[in-house]
């Protein structure tokens, strides 16, 4: 079981990197998306390119920033009946779902997205719009999305798995989270001295 789990928070760890440059392209999307609309407003020029740019990266965040927010457990959950349930139920409940319904679509996605990124590679294929970007960059996003996905739903299952064992308690893999905001928490703090372990002060 050891050496499951180190494959786990090897994924872990993976998934938090690969989360944690991706959020980046949210910044370079806003400044991407403000000098796009200077340059329109005070010169009358426009790109196509500029504006694809945009969206491929949003596309960038969502897709590959997706896996972290499952390691997280930051996803929206309706826990109406899970509450109610116990812990093994619910644990019981958590394998089921990744294996027949995260796993399943993920796996499929993946099937599906590989010649769709291939024939899109070599086709060149590029956007419709005069002056637009080649599509396939944005096609492989899809296909490494989905991939991560499916692997940090592997390492979900083997630490719900390992939960269930007693080879884990379930409270260290939360810990393993809160450790996560508390270390964003603190490089808060170091840009802004109003944020202390007793959050935003006034």
């Amino acid at each position: 079981m050891k050496k499951f789990l180190g494959l786990a928070f090897a994924i872990d760890r993976l998934n938090a990197f690969v989360g944690r440059v991706a959020c980046w392209a949210i910044l370079v999307a806003i400044i991407v998306s403000a000098v796009n609309a200077v340059v329109r407003k005070a010169f009358g020029v426009s790109s196509n390119a500029w504006l694809e740019l945009q969206w491929y990266l949003f596309g960038a965040v969502f897709m590959l920033c997706a896996p972290w927010t499952l390691q997280l457990n930051e996803h929206i959950r309706i826990d109406i009946v899970a509450s109610k349930l116990s812990k093994r139920v619910t644990n019981i409940i958590e394998v089921f779902c990744h294996v027949f319904f995260l796993m399943v679509f993920c796996g499929l996605m993946v099937w599906l997205c590989i010649p769709f990124v291939l024939n899109s590679l070599a086709s060149a294929e590029a956007s419709v719009n005069a002056g637009g970007l080649i599509l396939w960059p944005a096609k492989a996003l899809i296909l490494l999305g989905f991939a991560l996905v499916f692997l940090q739903g592997v390492a979900e299952l083997i630490k719900r798995v390992a939960i269930m064992r007693g080879a884990l308690q379930e409270d260290a893999a939360a810990d393993l989270h809160e450790a996560e905001a508390e270390r964003i928490l603190h490089e808060l703090a170091n840009v802004d001295p109003r944020i202390s372990q007793g959050g935003m002060q006034p």
